[in-house]
């Protein structure tokens, strides 16, 4: 089986110089390899085809038989590493929470050690002496641990 470790090394270099980084990288117990990179810009077909030749270069085909998967974290992928979530501050966001909450909102910070982010909600909120609710957003901060997934807020309108 091919070791994660020296997979992800050889990646990281590939990645040197750029503002790409590692999101995940998976390896099954039938040599499927799936590499998931993203930026803090775009991220291009020609550095998916850099990383997938650093691979081929250092990990021979002839003495262990592997499959190959490399692309980018899509709109639809959740987020999953620190510099995904400081890349969308400002951007709105779908929260899954493990108690069965659904939260949609701004992501407006993320702590330092990537452990907990803020999203700010529009809360509906009754005044005393008005007839109507108000909206007000409301910061709400979640642990990255108390949540199923946090996913892009893809809106068509």
């Amino acid at each position: 089986m091919i070791d994660k470790t020296k997979l992800s090394e050889c990646v990281e270099r590939a990645l040197e110089g750029s503002d790409l980084y590692i999101v995940d990288i998976t390896v099954s117990p039938d040599n499927v390899i799936d590499v998931e990179i993203d930026g803090d810009s775009a991220v291009d077909i020609d550095a998916c085809v850099k990383v997938n030749r650093a691979v081929e270069a250092e990990f021979d085909r002839d003495v262990e038989d592997y499959e190959l998967m490399v692309g980018s974290a899509g709109l639809t992928s959740p987020l999953k590493v620190r510099r995904q979530y400081v890349k969308n501050i400002g951007n709105r966001v779908v929260v899954l929470t493990r108690d069965g909450r659904k939260l949609h909102g701004t992501l407006t910070d993320v702590s330092e050690d990537g452990e907990e982010f803020t999203v700010t909600v529009a809360t509906k909120v009754k005044e005393p002496g008005k007839k109507r609710p108000t909206v007000v957003d409301e910061p709400v901060t979640l642990k990255v641990a108390d949540t199923k997934e946090v996913r892009y807020d893809i809106d068509f309108k």
